[in-house]
């Protein structure tokens, strides 16, 4: 059994979320072992992604860690190195869709994470753009559950994590691409809840607010551009604005949500939405 874990948060003390001098302690991580399970995790290379193929190598599971970045592959296998479960990377771009379904047979657990984002109004989104998104972030997640499934119910027992977001259940302006492709995604998760519960597979969306990814920090400056505003007005009047908690969710935060949905406690637990926002959706 993987032992807990105790990475502390911290709380932004700037606009920008500077850490304040103290930090915010977190309650230890699940404990679960996964030894003998197969996790499957897309987008693993960084972010969230990289959080839930560590959190689910720390329980023991073998992780086939999916990216297009080779590079970012290579260090995630480092770090993994000394974890109970195993980590084998696969550079893929979920792009070659027939690759996607392909290598998802044989996975116990899946988690689809993958994603990517451009800010633009509609009418300067460039139409290839929304194609890739939607591609990316909707079809391959579909793809990706065909794959795995025939495993899954052969077995009686499978675990689908769709990593959503706020904006799989809001909407916000100059986003059009990743918000379709995040309520198409919700919509997946809910067919995928209905035709896998009677072969003992769950399925279920994380909806976490602004994770601190190097995805945010990019949208910051994509925000800044498309408002005309300076950087360090973005996070707290565009980005927090409607959070009552105002910081960063952390990866390590999200992926103990994943795990936990992959927990025997979690058995019942299906075709839903997990919302880590902040309060965001208490308005």
């Amino acid at each position: 059994m993987s032992a807990p874990l105790t990475t502390p948060v911290t709380v932004p003390g700037t606009a920008l979320g500077a850490d304040a001098a103290s930090p915010l302690p977190r309650p230890a991580g699940l404990a679960l072992d996964l030894t003998g399970r197969t996790a499957l995790v897309t987008g693993a290379a960084g972010g969230i992604g990289r959080a839930c193929a560590l959190r689910l190598a720390a329980a023991g599971a073998r992780v086939r860690a999916v990216d297009r970045a080779a590079e970012g592959l290579e260090t995630l296998a480092e770090e993994a190195g000394a974890l109970p479960g195993d980590l084998e990377p696969r550079v893929l771009d979920l792009t070659d869709l027939d690759a996607a379904e392909a290598v998802a047979a044989g996975t116990d657990i899946l988690v689809n994470n993958a994603g990517i984002q451009l800010v633009r109004p509609i009418e300067e989104f460039p139409p290839d753009v929304f194609h890739t998104v939607l591609t990316v972030m909707l079809e391959a997640p579909f793809r990706l559950i065909r794959g795995a499934l025939p495993h899954m119910y052969g077995q009686g027992w499978g675990r689908i994590v769709n990593l959503s977001s706020v904006h799989g259940l809001r909407a916000s302006a100059f986003k059009s691409a990743y918000v379709a492709a995040k309520h198409g995604l919700e919509g997946l998760s809910k067919t995928a809840a209905l035709e896998g519960a009677p072969h003992g597979v769950t399925s279920n969306c994380v909806n976490p607010g602004y994770v601190r990814t190097p995805l945010v920090e990019r949208q910051i400056a994509d925000q800044a551009a498309a408002h005309g505003i300076p950087p360090e007005r973005v996070l707290a009047e565009i980005l927090l604005k409607d959070s009552a908690l105002k910081r960063l969710i952390e990866p390590e935060e999200v992926a103990e949500a994943v795990l936990y949905l992959c927990t025997p406690q979690a058995s019942f637990i299906t075709g839903t939405s997990l919302t880590l926002d902040g309060g965001w959706t208490a308005h």
